[in-house]
């Protein structure tokens, strides 16, 4: 293995692919746009596979892994959950903070976590000296055009962290104040084509109307029917059905609604400076620095190289049904405090900056903290439709009424730690990151095992 000491110091970047299911033609996939990335722009690509699946399925993993070809500039690292980890003790325990188990937890709990299966990707990153993260997801795939995949990492590496002013020339319209053109770009993102991004689809196949008042709850509360009606229709259908015809970029103030976390790259000033929420079976949870980058002021790259989203097999099953939507509920509950701190973030706007022009989490964590206060009456609301509109779809969705209603003290009581916990990670985010600086990812690699780091850097 060829050590990183050993090579040229390039500019470094972090392309993630978290996951918990079998997806070796997706690690293939994703190790070729690397290695277009490293092609094309020069840099040193990271591959960084975080995979919480079962023994078996990583064990097939870390044969794709193997079997991958050697490129200059790409460097693979596959980390099963022990590695991972290992990685984190040796970060927590090197940042000194309090309560090491419970930040452990958060950030690597034992139910799904999308925000912080990312967390744990800032700070690898971090540790392996990145300039950037871009994530990809386990269960979407690249378009094709004229006979190549359509990578989003062309527009992420040409943008990310360089001033507007300077990006501004290699995108096809500008839509920013002038008077941000000093400040760097801080995400680029884009969507995705097919099915919907949540599983809802059958909720609207059975009854539209059902559909509109169950994706509507997750507006704010004093919006009106007619609002919430246009909500229900945007929501979930990233880019529609069209595909990729031709690049255009948009250099902006990207609108959250407008990107997907599974084509989505940040620059190392925004995930070095705040965390995501490390909420459990919550989808959505990891949108959070989308609203703080816009709130903030921060230029963005808007491109179209939308990946394609599919559903995997797991999720069609009984027990893949029942567990996403808990995680929509626990979405829908999650809101009662986030459209609090979104609309506060919307009002500070650029005093969420430090003098540096990266996000301060201060401000943050205290309109976190601010949402705590409010009482919990929206979210009983939100669980009575919930409960009521499922079981007038009968069938699985009367099941998981039951369900709700069975659990629902403990799920508004979730809402709440969720935030709670959000914060604490918070308090320890910065030690953990300086600490990850510190940290040997691959020391966490086992002699055998399926944790591994394959250099491939020439």
């Amino acid at each position: 293995m060829t050590g990183l000491s050993d090579v040229p110091r390039r500019h470094r970047v972090g392309l993630t692919l978290p996951t918990n299911r079998a997806c070796s033609a997706t690690i293939s996939a994703v190790a070729a746009e690397a290695a277009y990335g490293a092609r094309r722009f020069g840099v040193e690509v990271h591959l960084l596979i975080l995979d919480s699946s079962d023994a078996p399925t990583v064990s097939a993993h870390a044969r794709t892994v193997a079997g991958l070809p050697v490129v200059p500039g790409v460097v693979v690292h596959h980390l099963d959950e022990q590695a991972q980890r290992a990685f984190l003790r040796a970060v927590i325990e090197r940042a000194a903070l309090p309560e090491p188990d419970r930040l452990l937890g958060l950030l690597l709990p034992d139910g799904v976590s999308y925000g912080a299966c990312t967390d744990r990707a800032f700070l690898v990153a971090a540790a392996l000296g990145c300039r950037s993260v871009h994530r990809r997801d386990s269960d979407s795939r690249y378009q094709v055009w004229e006979g190549e995949f359509v990578f989003p990492i062309h527009h992420e590496l040409a943008s990310l962290g360089r001033r507007a002013a300077d990006a501004s020339a290699g995108v096809s319209e500008v839509n920013l104040d002038p008077s941000l053109a000093h400040r760097p770009v801080a995400m680029v993102g884009a969507s995705f084509i097919g099915e919907l991004s949540v599983d809802l689809g059958g909720i609207r196949e059975l009854d539209k109307d059902a559909y509109d008042t169950v994706v509507g709850l997750w507006a704010p509360a004093e919006w009106s029917e007619e609002e919430r009606a246009g909500l229900a229709e945007e929501s979930f259908k990233g880019a529609g059905l069209l595909p990729f015809r031709g690049d255009h970029a948009t250099l902006t103030l990207v609108d959250p609604m407008r990107v997907d976390m599974c084509n989505i790259a940040f620059h190392r000033d925004v995930y070095e400076r705040l965390p995501l929420p490390p909420a459990t079976d919550t989808i959505g949870s990891d949108y959070f620095l989308i609203h703080a980058v816009h709130d903030a002021t921060l230029p963005g790259v808007l491109h179209n190289r939308d990946i394609e989203n599919f559903y995997t097999g797991e999720r069609r099953t009984h027990a893949g049904f029942m567990a996403y939507q808990r995680r929509f509920v626990k979405f829908l509950l999650s809101m009662l405090h986030f459209h609090f701190v979104y609309a506060g973030m919307r009002e500070v706007g650029p005093a969420l900056l430090d003098d540096g022009q990266r996000l301060d989490a201060a401000p943050v964590r205290a309109l976190l903290t601010q949402s705590l206060r409010q009482g919990r009456a929206e979210n009983e609301r939100r669980l009575d439709v919930v409960q009521r509109t499922y079981r007038q779809l009968g069938g699985r969705y009367a099941e998981f009424a039951e369900r709700v209603a069975a659990d629902r003290e403990r799920l508004l009581a979730e809402a709440g730690r969720d935030i709670e916990d959000f914060v604490l990670l918070i308090d320890g985010w910065a030690a953990l990151v300086d600490a990850s600086r510190a940290t040997d990812v691959r020391s966490s690699a086992r002699p055998g095992g399926t944790a591994r780091s394959r250099s491939a850097v020439r």
